[in-house]
């Protein structure tokens, strides 16, 4: 099972891969059979193709990330974060908890948004 350093150390990379607009660095942390939803109630999104143009799009289109509070942990395989998506004209307020794999790789990613977490 992933350590709750290494669950918070690959949400703060993946906060800071957004950020640094790499979103090489930010796919680099799943799995490659991962699994992607975002937002919940969409069709998951699987495997290492439709990931990497799923973040290589988000950050072509210039969102930014900020943390509403401290990673959190867990006490089992799964880590969470609230934040705001900062892109052109918008904000959205989310909360991402992903599941982690044995290795401390991403395995599952279920991004919690709705339509009234969005501020034009």
């Amino acid at each position: 099972m992933p350590t709750q350093e290494q669950m918070k150390s690959a949400l703060q990379a993946y906060v800071d891969g957004f950020n640094s607009g790499d979103p090489a660095a930010v796919t680099a942390l799943f799995a490659d059979g991962a699994v992607v939803v975002d937002p919940v109630g969409d069709p998951p999104m699987e495997g290492r193709a439709a990931i990497e143009e799923f973040y290589g799009n988000a950050v072509a289109a210039g969102a930014k990330l900020s943390l509403d509070g401290p990673v959190r942990g867990s006490h089992g395989d799964r880590a969470a974060m609230a934040f705001t998506v900062h892109v052109t004209g918008m904000r959205i307020r989310v909360i991402d908890v992903m599941t982690f794999g044995a290795d401390g790789k991403i395995v599952r990613m279920e991004a919690h948004w709705g339509p009234d977490d969005i501020e034009h």
